[in-house]
């Protein structure tokens, strides 16, 4: 039985008691994915490829689909009556709706991954949904300042072969693809679940030098294979857009790291915990899997400002559980 994201809201509402404000915010940030799809989709032809000429709020080099999907996230969901404000880790602050008392604020990175744009490899949209407290302005950051546990929803939207919508309410990991003649998101069959064990990392080994010696000594430990402390081979993987990394770790499992390195020693990490660290722990815990920054469990973290930085490793929790004590 094919089943569409509006149908699939619609049971959810009725059989798990989903906010109806929260499966409007749910069907308006998936319409705007399939605007943002498009527009990825369209490259050099659409004059989207290549350098905006500025920059965002953490110093990063703005791509023009990095501008235009932002642009597209605001007026998308600007109008949705559940909506009281949205936070962007491309805007220095939040943004309120026309609907300041509304019950949610939404939180995204527009395009994750947007150096993979101008050599056509997967990038994505991240989201997180979090109710709007009373005693704060829905334009006010410390709206927003709330632990991972809050959220009322994540997910994101992989531009890839396929257009796929991943999200979860806190009831499982559901998968869907765009139908691009029926215009619809398709439910595939069951929730998604992370092994709990796996024979597959991800990380950056060109920052290997920076990393503080708990995660040298992991990864010498998967490296060494199956003559090594682990007792089996790993295979490495490394796309460095985290929807792409993330995705594959719920398809099929494995650990994505990207961990604290002496770079810059100011910064805990290089995600933001806001924007991509929570959203993604989110998923995975409900997945199965675990996440934590080497110390602690992601979602439990307080946030102290908007676009805070935090180490992460997520994915099986055999791996996950490992790397983390050896901190």
């Amino acid at each position: 039985m094919t089943i569409s994201l509006q149908q699939h809201l619609a049971l959810a509402e009725r059989e798990q008691g989903l906010d109806s404000a929260l499966a409007r915010v749910l069907d308006t940030v998936a319409s705007t994915c399939v605007r943002i799809a498009s527009a990825v989709s369209k490259g050099a032809l659409g004059g989207v490829l290549g350098s905006a000429g500025t920059g965002n709020v953490q110093g990063e080099e703005q791509k023009k689909l990095d501008i235009i999907a932002n642009d597209l996230m605001l007026s998308g969901n600007g109008w949705n009556d559940a909506i009281a404000g949205m936070a962007s880790e491309e805007m220095d602050h939040a943004s309120e709706t026309q609907f300041p008392n509304a019950p949610y604020l939404l939180l995204f990175d527009p395009l994750d991954g947007s150096s993979n744009i101008d050599v056509n490899v997967s990038i994505g949209t991240i989201f997180s949904v979090l109710p709007h407290k009373t005693g704060h302005a829905a334009s006010a950051d410390e709206a927003y300042l709330q632990p991972g546990t809050a959220q009322a929803a994540a997910g994101y939207c992989i531009y890839g072969p396929q257009t796929a919508l991943v999200f979860t309410t806190g009831h499982g990991v559901v998968h869907f693809t765009l139908d691009r003649d029926a215009g619809a998101f398709i439910r595939s069959e069951g929730t998604m679940q992370i092994p709990f064990a796996t024979k597959e990392f991800a990380i950056n080994m060109s920052n290997k030098r920076h990393w503080e010696e708990p995660v040298r000594r992991y990864v010498t430990e998967l490296l060494a294979g199956e003559s090594g402390p682990r007792g089996k081979d790993f295979n490495m993987r490394w796309i460095a857009s985290m929807v792409a990394d993330v995705h594959r770790v719920l398809t099929r499992g494995g650990i994505f790291m990207y961990p604290f390195d002496a770079r810059d020693p100011s910064k805990p990490g290089k995600l933001r915990l806001m924007y991509e660290a929570n959203p993604m722990s989110f998923l995975v815990e409900q997945a199965g899997g675990a996440a934590t920054n080497g110390s602690e469990r992601i979602l439990d973290i307080a946030p102290a400002k908007l676009h805070e930085r935090v180490s992460v490793m997520l994915g099986s929790a055999e791996e996950v559980g490992l790397v983390t004590g050896m901190h």
